[in-house]
């Protein structure tokens, strides 16, 4: 009998356990649940913890409550100036009402990245409908940006997630429209190039021909300056052999002939040959036999 009744205790007790274990749920700190019954929603948005339920009658869904990142594909859009610009974005989100987020995409996270796509894509296609190219890529951006996430939050708060921030990461060209932007950007370069060089050149010249016109005027004032300095000297030259020639006439001639002498026979180990006349003024000092002394005839 003791046997019967400690095993119908201990049944009792774990059957408890089991109904116990069964009647509860855990929801964790980065989580957010709903509780249902038969389908229908009947408690959401539990705080981290331990919560209650009947068990087989209620079941609890529970929900990444962290910051997600939706990274939507480049978008091809139309500025106002009706020109193609491709548009690659991201958005921060997460889910602010349980309940509603469970109703209105069954709790299916890529589900719901689509629905956000096709919202933050038609909130883009409008505001740059509005604007021109230098805007958006000017300060405008931040404005912009600012928009799209006010925007962008009203629409996905029927979907029961808040939008946290919404980002344009970059803004391209079309490739046809960029090779013709590149193009054009090269040729006004290569314009901007030649005009470099064509006013390099003009300064190179311009150089060039006032070194050429210094070195010309340095030339001939040099040339200039030894021509004076030359007749000058000739000048010194003529007066100091007039002088000597007025102090003794015979003498300065007797002196030239030396030096003429000198001159004429000085042959470097060379044979020299002069045919002249023997009465010639060359030999005039030879014909006589006595030397010259203060313009007299030295005495016998």
């Amino acid at each position: 009998m003791d046997n019967k009744k400690s095993l119908l205790v201990s049944g009792v007790t774990i059957i408890s356990f089991v109904v116990l274990y069964f009647s509860m749920f855990v929801v964790n700190q980065w989580e957010t649940a709903i509780k249902l019954r038969l389908g229908e929603i009947v408690g959401s948005d539990y705080t981290p913890g331990l919560h209650f339920k009947v068990p087989l009658l209620h079941s609890v869904k529970s929900f990444d409550a962290r910051i997600q990142t939706l990274d939507s594909r480049p978008e091809r859009f139309l500025t106002i100036e009706k020109k193609d610009v491709i548009v690659d974005s991201y958005a921060k989100w997460r889910i602010k009402n349980a309940a509603i987020f469970f109703r209105s995409t069954g709790g299916d996270v890529m589900r719901t990245s689509r629905l956000l796509s096709e919202r933050i894509n038609t909130s883009l296609r409008n505001e740059f409908g509005r604007r021109t190219i230098q805007e958006v890529v000017s300060e405008d951006r931040l404005e912009l940006m600012s928009a799209l996430t006010q925007q962008i939050g009203q629409q996905a708060a029927e979907l029961g997630v808040e939008i946290i921030d919404v980002r344009v990461k970059k803004i391209d060209l079309p490739p046809e429209v960029s090779e013709s932007v590149y193009n054009r950007m090269r040729a006004e370069r290569e314009r901007v190039a030649r005009d470099l060089r064509a006013k390099g050149s003009e300064a190179a010249e311009r150089i060039r021909a006032d070194a050429d016109r210094q070195r010309t005027v340095t030339l001939a004032d040099a040339y200039r300056e030894a021509e004076e300095n030359r007749g000058l000297g000739d000048a010194k030259a003529s007066e100091i052999y007039a002088t000597a020639f007025q102090q003794d006439a015979d003498f300065y001639a007797f002196y030239r002939s030396l030096n003429a002498y000198r001159t004429a026979f000085q042959t470097s180990g060379r044979t020299s040959t002069i045919v002249l006349s023997p009465d010639s003024a060359f030999f005039r000092f030879f014909k006589q036999q006595q030397g010259v002394t203060q313009g007299k005839p030295a005495p016998k």
